[in-house]
């Protein structure tokens, strides 16, 4: 199966692929881009003005930072790791060995987009539409994803190198505090972006024979 390769009347759905196939995670990263901020800004701000959401209810929200504000996150969320590690909740030697190494490597990117769900936003359409009422969170989120994809795909297509992250709700306060963000914007993932300093790990695959069907053909 796939084996000839499909024949596309639009070569851009090539190129698409070609991108979608070549995206990886990259962990080591520099801070340093091939592309200007500005060109980083419009990938970002049409990724989120264009990418889908159910109903059109456009619940995305996003936060670019570079450099020294990008800093400034991992900045928060080492002191927040360390507050669990003075607490009690986390070892001393696993934050020291493994996480505060991981969190440096974040910091030393070029930088950093915060994307968010505003929920309360919702309040409206889950009134209008009650049936699909418990629905549209899980729709924000996977519209949200998308924009979340799509910049990372994106970035990777200009040379980047770019990881994801969740380090909700442990960072959370101090991101509001520090930008002054609405308290209705929650905050779901963190993408690392930067020159890349190493190559990414193999791409492995479950066998596609399990994870995908064809009826009809």
């Amino acid at each position: 199966m796939g084996s000839i390769a499909p024949q596309f009347n639009n070569p851009a759905t090539t190129t698409l692929f070609e991108l979608v196939k070549a995206r990886r995670t990259y962990y080591g990263l520099k801070a340093e881009s091939p592309i200007a901020d500005d060109a980083i800004e419009a990938i970002v701000r049409d990724s989120v003005l264009h990418v889908p959401s159910s109903f059109n209810t456009q619940t995305s929200r996003v936060v670019l930072l570079l450099k020294e504000e990008h800093q400034k996150v991992w900045d928060i969320a080492i002191q927040a790791m360390e507050g669990l590690v003075a607490a009690g909740h986390v070892p001393k030697d696993m934050f020291e060995n493994h996480t505060k190494p991981k969190l440096n490597a974040f910091r030393a990117a070029y930088g950093t987009v915060l994307f968010f769900v505003d929920y309360d936003t919702l309040a409206g359409i889950k009134e209008k539409f009650a049936i699909y009422a418990d629905k549209f969170d899980p729709f924000a989120l996977e519209s949200n994803a998308m924009s979340q994809y799509l910049v990372w795909t994106a970035l990777e297509s200009e040379g980047l190198g770019a990881n994801l992250q969740h380090y909700s709700p442990l960072i959370d306060e101090g991101i509001q505090k520090q930008w002054n963000l609405p308290a209705s914007w929650k905050l779901d993932a963190q993408l690392v972006f930067g020159a890349p300093a190493g190559e990414p790990g193999e791409k492995e695959f479950a066998p596609i024979e399990d994870r995908f069907k064809v009826f009809g053909k």
